[in-house]
């Protein structure tokens, strides 16, 4: 039997709880639940050799590694959710885009590492939430899209819940006071050693 597409309503629903996610994503992913912020240069990096450390870089964590595969299951579902039809390669081609366009983000921002690792773990990540949709449309048949939208709303309530709790707390999963102006090197008038002050426009 093929799967009944959620009502108008359901499908409004799953189109709001995409847009949260996307911008959660790109919250966590840029500035790691911090207040958005430009830094400066010492922050911009590329890795192109994935799993390896790099002689401008260490090794990706194993933490990191998780968290990244960890986020990017729910865009998979999500794909799945609002484009059935998709062969599973165009779903993937889609999540890789999404992680590309973070890690070209992070670059130009300069807020983070462009690490091909993140790459490959971000879109492997999607391939499971693809799997996954795949599974509960066995068991779940015709209710599949109606029964993951409400899953996906819990999630989400449940996302906000955690990160507002983290944000509140004095836990911090990204670089704090970062600086966020450019700073220019004059002579100080009264001792002669350099001294940094906020360049002007």
């Amino acid at each position: 039997m093929d799967e009944k597409p959620p009502r108008a309503g359901g499908r409004v629903l799953l189109v709001v709880l995409f847009v949260v996610y996307l911008f959660l994503l790109a919250w966590i992913v840029l500035w790691k639940l911090e207040i958005p912020f430009v830094g400066g240069g010492g922050l911009r990096q590329v890795k192109l050799v994935p799993f390896a450390a790099t002689a401008g870089a260490g090794a990706s964590a194993p933490f990191e590694i998780v968290a990244n595969f960890v986020l990017f299951v729910p865009f998979g579902i999500y794909l799945g959710l609002l484009a059935p039809l998709w062969p599973w390669q165009k779903a993937a081609c889609v999540v890789a885009g999404a992680s590309l366009i973070l890690e070209v983000a992070q670059y130009v921002l300069a807020v983070g590492s462009s690490d091909v690792t993140d790459l490959i773990v971000n879109t492997a990540g999607g391939l499971v939430g693809i799997g996954l949709l795949n599974l509960a449309r066995r068991r779940l048949q015709t209710r599949t899209a109606i029964v993951m939208t409400r899953v996906c709303l819990i999630w989400t309530v449940l996302a906000l819940l955690a990160i507002g709790i983290f944000v509140a707390s004095p836990l911090r999963y990204g670089p704090r006071d970062v600086a966020v102006v450019p700073t220019t090197s004059v002579p100080s008038q009264n001792t002669g050693t350099l001294a940094r002050v906020n360049a002007s426009g």
